[in-house]
């Protein structure tokens, strides 16, 4: 029983700062993407080609959260993109205080999307909330269709769905429609795409959801 109130409490904890970060992104116009998936589904990738296509159009800041290494870090600078890594040391998630430290690393009065691109896991980064507007989940056609009914949490959450790697199914045993016809019946608002970072299959429309998100935050700071 102390350890169930114990988990309580952090959570509630930590959904508090969330809620802090939240306004203070409201106050910036800033739109707020959670980017989460297994290791392996594609985040790195898939963050590289959203840059790619909006980087000429919006300033774009990203937090990547691994367990050890800057690799990611150094791929998304590459691209000319203001970047900050977290190393958890172990956490299998960033939590919302994590989010708040490396906040001034950023000039916020000049960024109109941040990315976090959190620690890879089907679980735990559901269960905190980092202050973001949407939760984005990658699920790659290589981790097969069950994914959804065994980790229902995680698409209960999210906005969006990106079943990516779609280029690999005819070698893969896999079914779209399974996935599409389960993470309907456990969300069924969420924004559903289909991609391929090799083919930039579905791409653009990814990137219109994302204006849009974009350009309803700014009009939010409008009119406040």
């Amino acid at each position: 029983m102390q350890q169930i109130e114990l988990r309580k409490d952090i959570l509630s904890a930590n959904e508090d700062l969330g809620h802090e970060n939240k306004m203070l992104f409201a106050r910036k116009g800033i739109f707020v993407l959670n980017l989460m998936s297994s290791p392996g589904a594609g985040k790195t990738t898939l963050l590289e080609r959203t840059i790619e296509l909006l980087k000429d159009t919006f300033r774009i800041g990203v937090i990547e959260g691994d367990i050890a290494t800057s690799y990611d870090a150094e791929r998304i600078s590459a691209h000319g993109i203001e970047v900050t890594q977290i190393n958890t040391g172990g956490a299998c998630h960033l939590d919302s205080s994590m989010i708040r430290k490396v906040l001034a690393n950023f000039d916020l009065d000049h960024l109109d999307m941040l990315i976090i691109e959190n620690v890879g896991n089907l679980v735990c980064p559901a269960e905190f909330f980092l202050g973001e507007d949407a939760k984005a989940v990658i699920l790659s056609v290589t981790e097969g269709e069950d994914k959804p009914l065994k980790y229902p949490l995680i698409f209960r959450l999210a906005t969006a769905l990106i079943i990516n790697k779609v280029d690999l199914l005819p070698y893969v045993n896999c079914s779209v429609p399974r996935i599409v016809r389960d993470v309907i019946g456990i969300n069924p608002s969420l924004a559903i795409f289909e991609t391929s970072c090799t083919s930039r299959q579905g791409l653009d429309s990814w990137k219109a959801w994302l204006e849009g998100k974009i350009h309803k935050k700014k009009e939010t700071r409008l009119n406040t």
